[in-house]
């Protein structure tokens, strides 16, 4: 009677703790993120302390709290909202322009071999040409304003997007696309119901890669070749060695790839539904 009263309160121990467990699974991969950024900033704040730093180097040093507080003070003056403004007005119609001719044009490439055999020449040999060599053109073509910049945030994240979507739409399973087209689905219900669905994976990797590359534009085009934008305030406060007001523009940067990245990853789990199931041949 012991043993099973023992077995008992065992099992209800481990029912009790069920949830406990789930819900740190769960929230594994994110706490140990956020504990390895942690113990990073903990270690770069206190670097200083640890190591001799002659004071040529404290110059080009700064630490987390200075961050910080550096930009505190550029949020709460208002100093940094009119060329963050810039800077994404820049990167959203840059991205959007891309997504806009990238998706269409991906599909229509990936089920015409002739418009495929047509522009497959271009699109590598501009996706293989590092998009810094235009941009002294662009200048000359669209000037030093927001439109240079939209150019080279294009440029940049068009052929991510395309390619990865070319691709998505060429491995579409052809078996189900046979099974549709044999119940008399046309040509736009085939693409809507079964190449979109199934090519879902390598747009959304597009995107993720298209918004890296849209903000290294922008990044690209303020450092080279503008007049206002967050870039721009980098450059100037490395030129005066304020280390901190360089990296306060490298996170306000990072934070918002961080933040697009969760958007499409939110999209990607609410358009996941629409993918057709894969049909077996056999």
């Amino acid at each position: 009677m012991a043993e099973l009263q023992a077995d008992f309160a065992v099992t209800a121990a481990a029912d009790a703790a069920a949830p406990a467990r789930r819900l740190w699974r769960r929230l594994e991969p994110t706490a140990l993120g956020a504990g390895g950024i942690v113990g990073l900033l903990l270690v770069w704040q206190f670097l200083p302390d640890l190591v001799p730093m002659k004071a040529g180097t404290k110059l080009f040093f700064t630490v987390p709290s200075d961050i910080a507080g550096t930009l505190w003070r550029m949020f709460a003056t208002g100093s940094i909202w009119a060329p963050l403004g810039v800077s994404a007005g820049a990167f959203a119609i840059g991205l959007g322009l891309a997504i806009l001719a990238g998706l269409p044009l991906g599909i229509l490439l990936g089920r015409s071999n002739v418009l495929n055999a047509m522009f497959d020449p271009f699109i590598t040999a501009f996706n293989a040409t590092p998009r810094l060599v235009f941009l002294p053109l662009l200048l000359l073509w669209f000037g030093l304003g927001l439109w240079s910049k939209v150019a080279i945030v294009f440029l940049g994240a068009l052929f991510p997007l395309l390619i990865n979507t070319y691709e998505g739409v060429r491995n579409a399973d052809k078996l189900l696309i046979n099974v549709v087209r044999s119940f008399g689905a046309g040509e736009w219900d085939i693409a809507r119901l079964v190449v979109v669905p199934n090519a879902l994976p390598f747009i959304i990797v597009g995107l993720r890669l298209a918004i890296g590359r849209a903000v290294l534009g922008v990044v690209v085009a303020e450092f080279f070749g503008a007049q206002d934008g967050l870039g721009v305030v980098m450059v100037r406060a490395a030129s005066e060695f304020k280390v901190d007001v360089v990296f306060a523009g490298l996170i306000v940067f990072a934070v918002l790839s961080l933040v697009m990245t969760g958007l499409v990853k939110l999209i990607e789990d609410r358009m996941s539904r629409w993918r057709p199931q894969q049909v077996s041949g056999d």
